[in-house]
């Protein structure tokens, strides 16, 4: 088994052009990421987006998406967080994204391993959910690829983090674990969603989140005083590397600013 790089974004929490979004200028902290990877990471073998690619689900913010990520050097893929609108994402990125079963997800075998790019978003909900389709399809996905270890890409995360976001969590998450675990070597779930770096072992598998490249927040965890407080950055990536005995995932920052925005900028 040869090795593997690659690259997570998430929570890019775009606008339209010139938009600010609770105060920020994210068209500008994409390009900032674009430009990172392509000056450290250009050997990367893709660059996986973990869904919040819009804020508000406009149509001209994937087109703003579109144009800030044709900058990049090497292939990037995308799946759908909560705040997406997955019919203006389709009309922009086209439909052929949508798959019957998987929605917005797809598999990526590369250096040895299966990347399955999952989308856990549902409309209506701030939390995620899979549907009976989007199960049967990452059960498929997994029995296909018994031979080789699996990483598993998507925006919800799936395992409590004793943090205020656990509200709005994967549904049923014991459910996807329990397919999960029908595959002998599933080596880590890797999530955005929560605007925090965490990592965890739960029931067996490896979880990971990344803050993402909008705000990020506080680990407000039981018995921490006041509230959870909202950061400027440091608006931050993933470098995943996948090894024949195991896999590492970086946590690098594409802005180092890290001042604490005013309440009112959230309604």
């Amino acid at each position: 088994m040869s090795g593997l790089k690659f690259i997570v974004l998430s929570d890019l929490h775009l606008g339209p052009v010139g938009a600010a979004v609770n105060g920020l200028d994210t068209g500008a902290r994409l390009s900032e990421a674009v430009a990172v990877i392509n000056r450290d990471h250009a050997d990367a073998e893709f660059v996986l987006v973990a869904g919040d690619l819009a804020d508000r689900g406009e149509e001209a913010a994937y087109h703003h998406l579109r144009d800030r990520l044709s900058l990049l050097s090497v292939p990037v893929h995308l799946t759908l967080g909560n705040h997406d609108d997955r019919a203006a994402f389709l009309a922009v990125f086209g439909p052929q994204r949508d798959d019957p079963a998987g929605r917005v997800s797809r598999v990526l075998d590369a250096g040895g391993y299966r990347i399955i790019l999952l989308d856990t978003s549902e409309p209506g909900l701030v939390g995620g959910r899979l549907c009976d389709g989007r199960k049967a399809w990452l059960s498929d996905r997994l029995g296909e690829a018994r031979d080789r270890p699996v990483i598993v890409v998507q925006h919800h995360h799936a395992n409590p983090l004793s943090l205020p976001v656990d509200t709005i969590i994967l549904e049923e998450a014991d459910d996807f674990v329990d397919i999960l675990s029908t595959h002998p070597d599933v080596r880590g779930v890797i999530a955005g969603h929560v605007h925090l770096p965490t990592s965890s072992f739960w029931r067996g598998i490896p979880m990971t989140t990344i803050a993402g490249s909008h705000y990020s927040v506080s680990p407000h965890v039981p018995g921490v005083p006041g509230g959870q407080r909202q950061f400027e950055g440091p608006a931050q990536m993933a470098v995943v590397l996948a090894a024949r005995d195991g896999v590492t995932v970086h946590f690098q920052d594409h802005s180092e600013r890290h001042l604490v925005l005013a309440p009112g900028l959230f309604g």
